[in-house]
């Protein structure tokens, strides 16, 4: 009897042990084994928040809560990789600037105590820069690397993300440039133990031949951002969501969907992170229908934080939800002129659908753009997300 009792006890300290490791250290990458605090945060969906050198000050709370990793947005690369650090002769750039002068420090030892990642954003989309980039991808991709390593080693990132964004069509030769570049990008931050390699992409190069040929480059990267968003845009001929869900073949070409599914044909499920807008569009219009063709020339951006603002202010406005997208509008009439006014816009019914999606397809998880248009309630189902394990 006491034998059987001992092999019961062994049993149950071997399933537990067993159930440790696998929820609490076999996720995480070979350059957070050597820090033994991350051992003990349990697997979670990735949240990636957004932080725009241009939106610190308006943020008015604590978003550790509800995301895995803060994105500083972002330092520029030059046509050399380089890192860009004046915009004119006698002006520093300004993320250069608000990074170098400490106006991000807060938010990023906050994050550090709350045992939040910290990711460093390289940003480009100028198509000229990005062709002289590319003319010497190895020696350039060294530079680049060269450059970010101390920035990377003083503030404590652990991720590199390369926001990349050519949306012009792209030759064969130019593809397997960046695609040298970017493998030459992850050698050398492995060679330093930099930690992981993030890409931003839209959708549309799925679909498109851009210079981002995502066969190739999910291969090299750690972390796919699909930055579903500005399907519809300030610049649009008719109103319509800024993320739709669906509609695909009726009130769009593509959505967010389809280009889940498009990605998922191509790159693990866990690699990609789904991109989340906090923000919207607000247009002009002559009639009161959704879809309806705009006034010139006057799209404005809306952020979540200003929509929810005008509904409570408004007693005569009703927000309906768009059944194909999934995404909140609503439309009202300028008393002055005459015309309507329509915005669509993400709120927290939006942020739960999208929730849904990244669940069904069982992805890594979303990315918020961008932390400081949110609101009060938006955020809330994340903190649930967050900590799930699914």
């Amino acid at each position: 009897m006491k034998k059987i009792f001992i092999t019961i006890i062994g049993l149950a300290v071997g399933l537990c042990s067993g159930y440790f490791g696998m929820k609490y250290i076999l996720p995480f990458n070979r350059n957070q084994l050597g820090n033994i605090s991350t051992l003990l945060i349990p697997q979670t969906h990735q949240v990636i928040g957004f932080l725009p050198y241009w939106l610190t000050s308006k943020i008015d709370k604590n978003y550790n809560k509800y995301v895995t990793t803060l994105t500083y947005f972002g330092l520029n690369v030059g046509v050399d990789g380089k890192i860009v650090k004046l915009s004119t002769p006698t002006e520093e750039e300004p993320g250069w600037y608000t990074l170098r002068s400490g106006r991000v420090d807060t938010f990023l030892e906050n994050a550090k105590k709350d045992h939040i990642n910290l990711s460093l954003l390289i940003f480009s989309s100028n198509e000229t820069t990005m062709s002289a980039l590319l003319s010497h991808p190895v020696s350039h991709a060294k530079n680049l690397v060269e450059e970010i390593k101390p920035i990377i080693q003083k503030y404590g990132f652990n991720d590199l993300n390369l926001d990349i964004e050519s949306v012009s069509v792209a030759s064969a030769e130019a593809q397997i440039k960046f695609t040298t570049f970017m493998k030459e990008v992850k050698k050398n931050m492995d060679k330093y133990h930099l930690g992981t390699l993030t890409i931003d992409v839209s959708p549309t190069a799925l679909i498109k031949p851009y210079l981002i040929n995502l066969i190739e480059i999910s291969k090299v990267v750690d972390h796919v951002i699909l930055m579903t968003y500005d399907f519809h845009y300030a610049g649009s001929l008719v109103t319509g969501a800024v993320s739709p869900m669906g509609g695909a073949g009726t009130n769009a070409e593509f959505d967010t969907e389809t280009g889940v599914k498009e990605a998922l044909r191509v790159m693990p499920a866990q690699k990609i992170l789904l991109g989340v807008p906090l923000y919207g569009y607000e247009w002009e219009t002559l009639r009161n229908t959704p879809h309806s063709a705009v006034l010139p020339a006057s799209g404005l951006t809306i952020s979540n934080r200003r929509a929810e603002k005008f509904m409570t202010s408004c007693a005569t406005c009703s927000a309906q939800i768009d059944k194909e997208a999934k995404e909140s509008y609503v439309i009202y009439q300028d008393q002055q002129t005459g015309t309507y006014h329509q915005m669509f816009y993400p709120d927290e019914q939006v942020m739960q659908e999208k929730i849904k999606l990244t669940n069904t397809y069982t992805l890594g998880g979303v990315a918020l753009w961008a932390l400081g248009y949110d609101g009060k309630s938006i955020l809330n189902p994340l903190e649930k997300f967050k900590n799930s394990f699914e």
